[in-house]
């Protein structure tokens, strides 16, 4: 590859990894939209264990992230079931992360559970859709 190919590809990848986090952000802003208006409606509305009602809204939610980012963000429909486990997987430390800031926070330093929520999501969506790209959908 010459030095001036080498320029030409940097941009155009730099150019496809936003394309692709703008998708994977407004996909995430679904699955997120997804998940608490069911885990609303089997708890509140329903009467379900709130433990029961988050496992289910939650798998639901990443099962439509994964359907959605692959054909859109991340466009492959290759080793689907492996993809999946991949994506799920990735999901979960999402939940372990949001979980232990929880602890570190609204345990620990006595911060409002919704600020650390909150806080979390960007750092939440940062390292999933790395972990996605380079492991889930690579």
């Amino acid at each position: 590859m010459t030095e001036t190919t080498a320029r030409i590809q940097a941009p155009a990848e730099s150019s496809r990894t936003v394309r692709q986090l703008v998708r994977y952000t407004l996909i995430g802003g679904s699955g997120v939209t997804l998940d608490l208006v069911l885990f609303l409606l089997l708890h509140n509305w329903a009467g379900m264990n709130e433990q029961f009602a988050n496992a289910i809204s939650t798998t639901l939610a990443i099962t439509n992230n994964f359907a959605l980012n692959a054909r859109f963000t991340f466009e492959r429909r290759d080793r689907i079931v492996v993809r999946f486990l991949r994506f799920y997987a990735v999901g979960l430390t999402g939940i372990a992360l949001t979980n232990l800031l929880f602890l570190a926070f609204t345990d620990g330093l006595g911060t409002n559970a919704n600020i650390v929520k909150v806080g979390s999501m960007p750092l939440v969506l940062a390292l999933q859709f790395v972990l996605n790209k380079k492991w889930s959908f690579a």
